[in-house]
């Protein structure tokens, strides 16, 4: 099914709860193209993102990033998260690709929350991040105090807390939260270990 159709579909649906066999088999992450412009507008504006900065962005202000190419250039990469049954679930977009620390940005679709497809979504991120991109030491991810679920998730695919930032994440309604920082080491990564900095240095 072509994906354009498979999201319009399976955003008719979306407000159903799914279970997590829904997403129990295979999972497949297709590149983004310039041509999923509109996919893309639909997907990020018609979500509730509560840990994401300001929210759901408007058609009109994706559509124009897209066409300045935030989603795909030399230090850029996003790829759709789609489900066996070619249900569009999520997307990755990986960030500061020539630098050796990267970053990302990882959003799963409501329907599909809870059913452990950001563990899924992130050891496959790591793992392609480490193997196409040999200067990359490390990778950063950045959330909300206050959400659990990807602080799990983190946790669960040998990310470390390193860092707190106070006050630092403003939310839509005016609320401030602390952010917090999580880092895997890419000899952490090949030896499937979990260090941790040294906090008393001082």
């Amino acid at each position: 099914m072509p994906l354009a159709r498979a999201l319009r579909e399976d955003s008719a649906r979306a407000g159903c709860v799914l279970s997590a066999m829904a997403v129990s088999g295979s999972i497949e992450y297709r590149r983004f193209s310039p041509a999923d412009a509109e996919l893309l507008a639909e997907f990020l504006s018609t979500e509730d993102w509560p840990y994401h900065g300001s929210g759901a962005p408007g058609t009109a202000e994706v559509r124009e990033q897209a066409a300045a190419g935030h989603y795909d250039n030399d230090q850029t990469r996003a790829f759709w998260i789609v489900t066996g049954t070619d249900a569009v679930a999520g997307l990755v977009r990986l960030l500061d690709l020539g630098d050796d620390t990267p970053l990302f940005d990882l959003r799963i679709r409501a329907a599909y929350r809870g059913a452990g497809l950001g563990t899924r979504a992130l050891r496959w991120l790591t793992g392609y991040l480490f193997t196409e991109f040999p200067g990359i030491r490390r990778i950063e991810g950045t959330t909300r105090q206050d959400n659990q679920a990807m602080r799990r998730t983190f946790r669960k695919c040998g990310y470390f807390k390193e860092a707190h930032y106070r006050q630092a994440w403003p939310a839509p309604d005016g609320t401030i939260y602390d952010a917090v920082g999580y880092a895997i080491l890419r000899t952490d990564w090949q030896a499937g270990t979990v260090t941790t900095p040294d906090w008393d240095d001082e």
